[in-house]
């Protein structure tokens, strides 16, 4: 059996991960652990969640690929390129890129420097409530009273030809733009709780991004 470690950006993405993709992996025959990007340790206590610099989501995988040096063992990234820190490896020069060509740059930097062939990177795009937007409408179930508001942001959406490519502006990315419709939209709890109400399947066929990354993750064992 495969033993895929995931680093997620926070705990939407490691409640995601818990809830939805690990129970799927299963079935591939791949053990699945996350955990949030470490900020900050004390004598008694870790800090997770957030990514504020490369170097210390690096530091995060380093010591995980250190911890587990099997060959059974797989280590991957679930992190957003909203907001993604101006140090990440190749930055400036992926910038002048398209979305797509952008991602498979950062991602080749990235796998680069951290320089494991067990390392398999990924990066959403542009965050994590794009999958979310493969079927907004569902926010519905859980936010009843803006049923009007989540119908003007379902037709939004679906002015796109594939979520990945809502943007990263500071009022237009993803979960800016739920925020504006859906105020009392709460990131960790209702995110992965609606997300496994779409289904993978649905988001697969909307996401090719993230449809290479979950392909690639179910080849593991193969």
């Amino acid at each position: 059996m495969i033993r895929l470690h995931i680093i997620a950006e926070g705990q939407t993405e490691e409640e995601f991960v818990n809830t939805t993709l690990a129970e799927h992996l299963g079935y591939f025959n791949i053990s699945t652990s996350v955990h949030s990007v470490t900020t900050r340790r004390t004598k008694n206590k870790v800090y997770r969640g957030g990514l504020t610099s490369y170097e210390k989501v690096k530091k995060d995988i380093t010591l995980w690929l250190k911890q587990d040096k099997s060959e059974d063992a797989r280590f991957t990234t679930m992190l957003d390129l909203y907001a993604l820190p101006n140090d990440f490896p190749k930055f400036d020069e992926a910038e002048k890129l398209e979305c797509y060509q952008k991602i498979e740059y950062l991602e080749n930097a990235f796998f680069y420097d951290i320089n494991d062939r067990r390392f398999l990177p990924y990066i959403q795009l542009h965050e994590f409530e794009a999958l979310i937007l493969v079927q907004p409408e569902k926010l519905s179930e859980r936010f009843p009273e803006y049923d009007q508001e989540i119908q003007e942001l379902s037709n939004i959406c679906y002015s796109f030809s594939s979520p990945e490519l809502i943007n990263q502006g500071a009022n237009t990315a993803p979960s800016k733009r739920i925020f504006q419709f859906v105020p009392t939209y709460e990131k960790v709890s209702a995110g992965s709780l609606i997300v496994q109400k779409i289904g993978l399947a649905s988001i697969r066929s909307k996401c090719p991004h993230f449809d290479q990354w979950l392909t690639q993750l179910e080849m593991l064992s193969s």
